[in-house]
């Protein structure tokens, strides 16, 4: 049936031609945003994803910013402590140079003086936006300095802040600004080599380790010497006749027994009867001596720290326990620099993390909302043909309409 008031073909026409529209303007918009998945309504799943993920790609974002100044710092301190390794270096070769015999002691010491205070100086300069991790306030213990290191969303949804700790403690840092136990501000208690010595007493044999003294150092506080013979065995014995006093502390009594253990140390001997003497035998006379493999070590003070230490002021013994100080320091900056330069490493190995973990989320996202710009150009070509077609089929649709006309002109 042929209507002039509906027009089915042109209706069906139109529908199709609307449809086609509609599916050229989503084309047009994927095409013209590159994005197949714009808005949630597009597809509230991808959607949420995508837009969760950027979010945590702005905080990688911040973090690759905070690696930058977290490297900064440390590379500061790296720097600093480089440069104080050097300072020690040069005050352990002008101590060592004071043990001479004869050498002015009082020119030195002005040079000494004046690496002290640059050691000051490198301390108290090594600083960056604030942060100074050479020296600190060690009174209430160690403190914890940081740098961020990642962002982490866990699989139950919650987020967290990585960070790369590093604790300014007195092997840490130079100086203590409050009290005196950072590397150069504290005293150093020095080893002493130590031996042990095998005693039998009443049939039972223990190991006893003892202090072992340099014959220097026993003739330095006066000592008299025998020879103890015990079997087919001969050992030199002394006997200490004075206090020797090494750092302020009194390190051999007077009337001490001492064996020899060789050429050039002597062994304080365990007295195991009372007599000194009967420290090297049992009661039958079998001889046990001096292993001097072991050398475990007890501990003598330093007269100073290296901050504070005056070498003229010091006794040649004192000056000998103050160049094994400054070495002790010396082994402690250059650990320090170690850590550093290990925490320098790993900041640099996170920022090249983080950028390639960046890199990937933004590709995840990609494969999510990215449109295949090929397929849509290719559909939105095919859909002009369409849209064209089904503005054909509705201009034929209402030309069928018109044909009624010829039936009122005759």
């Amino acid at each position: 049936m042929t209507s002039i008031l509906t027009n089915n073909a042109a209706m069906a026409a139109l529908q199709t031609l609307r449809s086609i529209d509609d599916s050229m303007e989503r084309t047009q918009a994927r095409v013209s945003s590159g994005l197949r998945v714009g808005t949630a309504s597009d597809n509230a799943a991808y959607w949420s994803i995508a837009t969760t993920m950027r979010s945590d790609n702005m905080a990688l974002s911040a973090v690759q910013d905070a690696l930058g100044l977290g490297a900064a710092k440390v590379d500061t301190a790296y720097s600093a402590m480089e440069t104080a390794v050097e300072v020690v270096k040069e005050i352990k070769a002008k101590m060592v140079a004071a043990t001479e015999e004869g050498v002015d002691r009082s020119k030195i010491q002005e040079e000494i003086a004046q690496l002290q205070e640059q050691l000051r100086t490198i301390s108290s300069a090594a600083s960056f936006s604030g942060e100074n991790w050479l020296q600190a306030d060690l009174s209430g213990g160690s403190v914890f300095k940081n740098v961020v290191g990642s962002f982490v969303r866990a699989e139950d949804g919650s987020v967290s802040v990585k960070k790369i700790d590093y604790e300014l403690n007195g092997d840490t840092v130079l100086f203590d600004t409050v009290g005196d136990t950072g590397i150069l501000d504290r005293t150093y208690n020095v080893s002493q080599n130590a031996v042990t010595l095998d005693v039998n007493t009443n049939g039972v044999v223990t190991s006893q380790t003892v202090a072992a003294y340099t014959i220097d150092q026993l003739i330095g506080s006066a000592a008299t010497f025998t020879t103890n013979t015990v079997g087919s065995t001969t050992t030199q014995l002394a006997q200490a006749t004075a206090d020797l006093i090494v750092g302020g502390v009194t390190v051999i009594t007077n009337g001490s027994y001492f064996v020899q253990a060789d050429a050039d140390t002597w062994v304080l001997a365990t007295d195991v009867t009372g007599t000194g003497q009967e420290a090297l035998h049992d009661e039958a006379g079998v001889y046990y001596g001096v292993d001097t493999a072991n050398l475990p070590a007890t501990n003598i003070p330093a007269p100073n720290s290296i901050d504070t230490v005056d070498i003229t002021t010091l006794t040649n013994d004192e000056l000998d326990v103050m160049v094994s100080a400054v070495d002790l320091a010396l082994e402690t900056v250059i650990s320090a620099s170690s850590d550093l330069g290990s925490i320098a490493m790993r900041i640099g190995m996170q920022e090249e993390f983080v950028a390639s973990l960046t890199d990937s989320i933004d590709s995840g996202i990609g494969r999510l909302v990215d449109a295949d710009m090929n397929e849509e150009s290719t559909r939105l070509k095919a859909l002009q043909t369409q849209q064209q077609l089904a503005i054909q089929s509705l201009s034929i649709a209402n030309t069928a309409s018109e044909n009624i006309l010829t039936l009122f002109r005759q």
